[in-house]
């Protein structure tokens, strides 16, 4: 036996170890994820999912529905440090170029259990304002 270790150095997310409970997956920079193509944000309705900025710069933007539509907030991650997203918040992360993440869910969270949003021009130009750029 011999310990393993895993690497991964192109765009966007790959899981790079999962088992039957959980997976670790890289995340690093992507075009959609830059704050020039954002979007939509998605959410997970049975699992939680963790995030560690690990180089680089990450914005995490997070939503609640209210009464008056959704309210749009973010979050400037520090290196190092373990941001939960609670299952059923909507979310999406902002990086730059040189962005890496690491992120630790269940191993079956996927598409028949996530749910995406597109945001309306308004929101996002809201999104923009908010991370000032």
């Amino acid at each position: 036996m011999e310990i393993l270790k895993y690497s991964f150095e192109g765009e966007g997310m790959t899981r790079v170890f999962e088992n039957e409970k959980w997976m670790v997956g890289i995340k690093n920079w992507k075009p959609m994820n830059d704050i020039a193509n954002i979007n939509n944000l998605e959410r997970h309705n049975e699992t939680d999912e963790l995030f560690i900025l690990l180089k680089g710069r990450c914005t995490l933007l997070f939503a609640n529905e209210t009464e008056n539509g959704l309210k749009i907030e973010a979050v400037e991650m520090e290196p190092l440090k373990v941001y939960n997203i609670p299952r059923t918040l909507w979310h999406n992360t902002v990086t730059e170029h040189d962005t890496k993440l690491a992120l630790i869910e269940d191993s079956s969270t996927g598409s028949a259990n996530s749910d995406n949003l597109d945001l309306t021009a308004e929101q996002i130009a809201q999104v923009h304002a908010l991370l000032g750029r």
